[in-house]
């Protein structure tokens, strides 16, 4: 929702349906999705799942084994040289090129995420001081505070009506739903900034001397009648074998400029 309001249409993937996405939906494996079509969008951003890498998982679910894929998603960005956003969790091992915080938007959540960005960079957003804890019992102690749990059940955490208002999501009442989202200001901030200071991926497919193209990708890209780099074989690496299906909830949502 950031992103439409930022200007983008958006495309979304998710290996599990999602009825209440209000915008055009594919289901199936988005590394799949992502190596078929990237190219034909002007902006990529994907949340991996963050279970291998959040709190949670290191104390209520010690001992569960989650995949990581910030890796293959990585590789297969570099690989198309699109301007990409990843996201996911503190802890997880993104670069933090952006951390965003509710209270830097006047929300009711924290919700401190790390943002790697390739291929521009915008500016970063300075953090802002917390006005409180987050309400909830935390090791036998109950605190009060101007911000909610969003996620899990019980001790206080946020219920689904408090997690809509907190974190201004009101196309979803599903909790699953609402305790993996971010808030759309988020993404909102990051689309105008890319607007702003990335030029529709200018920067990206430019001339061979000024982009920023990983060696990786050089002996797969030539110039166009447009001056842009482009892959030999759109949507596919030469040579390169179609990574095998993941099947772990992954959602990519995949952005084009609305001009």
């Amino acid at each position: 929702m950031g992103y439409y309001r930022a200007g983008f249409d958006v495309v979304g993937v998710d290996i599990r349906a999602r009825p209440n996405y209000p915008f055009e939906f594919h289901q199936g494996d988005a590394l799949e999705f992502a190596h078929a079509h990237v190219q034909e969008f002007d902006l990529v951003h994907a949340s991996p799942p963050c279970q291998h890498s959040c709190t949670l998982t290191k104390g209520t679910n010690k001992g569960r084994e989650y995949i990581d894929l910030i890796p293959a998603t990585r590789e297969l960005f570099a690989w198309y040289g699109v301007p990409s956003v990843v996201e996911n969790v503190q802890g997880s091992q993104l670069r933090r090129d952006l951390v965003l915080c509710g209270e830097m938007f006047g929300l009711g959540v924290l919700r401190h995420r790390y943002f790697e960005i390739d291929y521009w960079r915008g500016d970063r957003r300075p953090h802002q001081p917390h006005r409180g804890y987050v309400r909830g019992l935390r090791h036998g102690v109950w605190r009060d505070g101007p911000y909610i749990a969003a996620y899990g059940k019980g001790g206080g955490k946020g219920t689904v009506r408090e997690m809509q208002q907190a974190m201004d999501i009101h196309w979803t009442d599903v909790h699953e739903e609402l305790t993996e989202a971010i808030p759309p200001a988020y993404t909102e901030y990051i689309g105008n900034e890319f607007l702003t200071t990335g030029e529709w991926g200018a920067i990206a497919r430019g001339v061979p001397d000024t982009a920023p193209v990983p060696e990786i990708m050089r002996p797969y890209l030539k110039l166009n009648a447009a001056g842009r780099l482009v892959a030999t074989r759109p949507g596919r690496r030469p040579s390169a074998p179609v990574p095998a299906p993941l099947v772990p909830p992954f959602a990519v949502p995949l952005l084009k400029e609305t001009l």
